[in-house]
């Protein structure tokens, strides 16, 4: 007869093993081992349960709670053998607890699934990895808050379509990317409101005959409640999917940030001088010195969003209720979380460390005819012009600046009233690009 040991944990009615290629697609071991800690957790609560609800025998809960502690310090001291063999953590870990204390190891299972304990453990992760999310994006704030301290008179000019538009100041462009951070920290925080519900008790996909407590497993696990849908508690990876929403909207804000590091540090404008820490050289021109981990955390962008629509398209066509496509959802999960980490570190660690050139920024704000704006608003204010006339106005007085190849504050009274004699020398009260920035009083 053929080898019946195919897998102990559920090969009973196979009479052949798995082929080789079989046993290395059908394995994620390689992967979900980073479940190990939410997997031991889920299974101590699990076994607790059916202790108190007289499923399994106390002596055999207890050899199966200090089973599974000593599986955690083994997996942890790098004395813990994982096995391809046995597919994924789960039944490396059940394995491994047969061999610690016999079988008794076999009652953990009683009234549970892979199916509710895989979407257990990962719920379990992703909750964690929310809260390690939001704890990073809000050291990124806290260095953005210090330049906006430092920088709210440093003037420097706000571009519409990468052109000089009007006169801001460098916090109030930083500040907006705390808001950004601030929207994504928000959306992170939700995200684990929404997935802290619990599968455990959901079994296969319709519960368990057993008289379970799905309250208590969720209790234990710190989550608000359990699933009311068995089905939806198997299947769903919306959680996931979100969470890799959240973590590439957060990334598509870095890249933005760091497309203006790029910029800034170019000689073209000078606003910045990266540190040497967070640059590179060329292997080639000595004189080089690349923004080359701006550019990264712009590029990784492409990485966060593909694995966003990778996951969704394993989803898009599942029928109820666990299917093996779902053994697809870490790898891109874990993957993204690990650059989002990385990226927001170094984005904190480039602006935390960059020279900011005020003198740079306050050339150029003067530059580009940036208080033309000014110019308009006046003649509405002081001559009740419409400002659609005032606009045309201002248009002329550019094109004799643009003529003269001069700033706008360098004209003469008498150049701007051979555009409209009803100019005054007032006009000079907001053609400065300090004065422009002293009539923004709103919020």
């Amino acid at each position: 007869m053929s080898d019946k040991k195919s897998n102990q944990m559920w090969g009973g009615r196979f009479d052949a093993k798995p082929s080789d290629i079989m046993t290395q697609i059908n394995a994620s071991i390689d992967i979900d081992k980073r479940l190990y800690k939410q997997d031991i957790a889920g299974s101590k609560a699990h076994a607790a349960m059916l202790v108190t609800q007289d499923i399994i025998p106390a002596t055999d809960g207890e050899k199966i709670q200090n089973g599974l502690d000593q599986i955690l310090v083994e997996i942890k001291n790098n004395g813990f053998e994982f096995s391809t063999a046995l597919e994924d953590i789960h039944m490396n870990i059940e394995s491994r607890l047969k061999d610690i204390i016999g079988d008794a190891a076999g009652k953990l299972h009683t009234a549970r699934s892979r199916n509710d304990q895989v979407a257990t453990d990962f719920k379990l992760w992703v909750r964690e990895a929310c809260d390690a999310l939001t704890s990073k994006i809000e050291s990124v704030q806290e260095t953005i808050e210090k330049l906006v301290t430092a920088h709210k008179t440093t003037i420097m000019p706000g571009f519409t379509h990468l052109q000089v538009a009007q006169p801001v100041t460098l916090a109030m462009h930083l500040d907006s990317y705390w808001h950004m951070l601030n929207r994504d920290k928000t959306r992170t925080e939700h995200c684990r409101w929404r997935l802290n519900k619990s599968p455990l008790g959901a079994a296969a996909l319709s519960g368990t005959g057993f008289p379970i407590d799905k309250k208590q497993t969720a209790d234990a696990l710190g989550f608000d409640r359990p699933m009311t849908n068995t089905m939806d508690a198997v299947s769903s990876r919306d959680f996931a999917t979100e969470f890799l929403f959240v973590i590439a909207q957060c990334g598509l804000n870095l890249s933005r940030l760091a497309e203006e590091i790029i910029l800034w540090s170019t000689p073209q404008f000078g606003f910045i001088t990266l540190s040497d820490e967070w640059s590179t050289g060329s292997s080639i021109m000595p004189q080089k010195k690349n923004p080359d981990a701006a550019e990264l955390v712009r590029a990784k962008t492409g990485r966060l969003n593909g694995n966003l629509i990778q996951l969704m398209t394993v989803l898009k066509a599942l029928p109820l209720t666990y299917n093996k496509d779902l053994q697809e959802d870490k790898a891109a999960v874990f993957e993204s979380f690990d650059t989002i980490m990385l990226c927001l570190e170094a984005t904190k660690g480039m602006i935390d460390t960059m020279t900011v050139h005020k003198d740079k920024m306050l050339e150029a704000a003067q530059s580009g005819y940036s208080t033309a704006t000014e110019i308009a608003d006046w003649l509405v204010r002081e001559l009740g012009l419409p400002f659609r006339e005032a606009h045309h106005i201002t248009g002329a007085i550019v094109k004799i600046a643009e003529e003269k190849s001069c700033r706008l504050d360098e004209l003469t009274l008498s150049d701007m009233q051979s555009v409209d004699k009803r100019i005054t020398d007032n006009i000079f009260n907001v053609l400065s690009v300090e004065n422009a920035l002293k009539l923004r009083k709103a919020i």
